[in-house]
């Protein structure tokens, strides 16, 4: 201000992003505080939620005095205080998370395979992200898990739903899905176990899955987040058992299996025994994406092998 005359321009120049704000209205968090608002406090009936998918609100539910002394003994070392330099995760998370993966796959991920996230829903986030080139679309599946339609719709990447059949088990409309790619598909994305429906994909089906994939010319991004948390008779099989077949890129974390959600420790795992990620550059993009991202604290990533074990 001067002499009493204000400076402020007629205009200022910046403003939201609106496919923020407009990707952000929709999610998960916001949609059940919405719900939750609504709810009269005086109503002195209990509340049950039952949609923010966290076992550790529940006294009954709690994770093993393993993980937590692991993570109590790194803190109280003080030698874990400062930043990973590697942003893709340190070495022995990375070598970890291999191993432990490894032991389902017919063959042995490299540490080089794995990249350390922010729970599965950054690896989501960078995978999406990658695979966001103009025009190109994403093959979501009906019902799904809605943090895929939030990021595509900010990533302006489209989506195009393939139906799952409750009469054959949840099982992947196959045939809706070829009639759906076309040459700017990028990838199907499964999710096993699945949410919401629990359904348990077998062995035949995944094998299905990743020949259409391969005949398509698509990766499959494989989201088990609930690995080993099975309902019924079919025993839980990683799509990675099938990445000779077609690339496949697996997201997971310790949130669901170890219940431990707050932890943010999450992993995005290339399986592709032919090395078609690579050659086609989503490798490299892959580790641009979390080169610029923020990586899991320290002190939980130097534990990730205590917490496997």
């Amino acid at each position: 201000m001067e002499n009493g005359t204000s400076t402020a321009p007629k205009k200022w120049s910046f403003k939201g992003n609106e496919a923020l704000t407009k990707a952000s209205a929709t999610s998960i968090r916001t949609v059940l505080m919405n719900i939750m608002g609504k709810i009269d406090p005086r109503d002195p009936r209990p509340t049950i939620p039952l949609g923010h998918g966290d076992p550790s609100a529940f006294p009954c539910f709690r994770t093993t005095p393993v993980a937590e002394d692991a993570i109590a003994d790194a803190v109280r070392s003080a030698k874990f205080n400062g930043y990973a330099l590697q942003q893709v995760g340190i070495p022995p998370a990375r070598r970890a998370i291999a191993d432990y993966l490894s032991k389902d796959l017919p063959y042995k991920l490299s540490s080089e395979d794995v990249y350390v996230t922010l729970g599965c829903g950054q690896a989501i986030e960078v995978i999406l992200t990658v695979l966001a080139r103009p025009n190109a679309n994403i093959l979501l599946p009906r019902p799904g898990f809605f943090l895929y339609e939030i990021r595509a719709a900010y990533c302006q990447l489209e989506v195009r739903h393939f139906d799952l059949l409750p009469e054959k088990g949840w099982e992947v409309d196959l045939d809706a899905v070829e009639a759906l790619a076309d040459e700017n598909t990028a990838a199907i994305v499964i999710i096993n176990p699945g949410n919401p429906c629990g359904n348990v994909f077998t062995h035949q089906h995944l094998k299905k899955v990743a020949e259409t994939a391969r005949k398509l010319g698509i990766l499959v991004i494989s989201d088990e987040v609930y690995d080993h948390l099975t309902f019924g008779s079919n025993p839980f099989v990683p799509m990675g058992v099938f990445g000779s077949i077609a690339p496949v890129i697996t997201v997971g974390s310790i949130s669901k299996r170890w219940i431990v959600p707050g932890w943010r420790l999450g992993w995005l795992v290339t399986n592709d025994p032919n090395g078609i990620l690579k050659e086609y550059g989503i490798v490299d993009c892959i580790k641009g994406c979390v080169d610029i991202s923020a990586d899991p604290p320290t002190f939980i990533q130097v534990c990730t092998s205590r917490i496997f074990s």
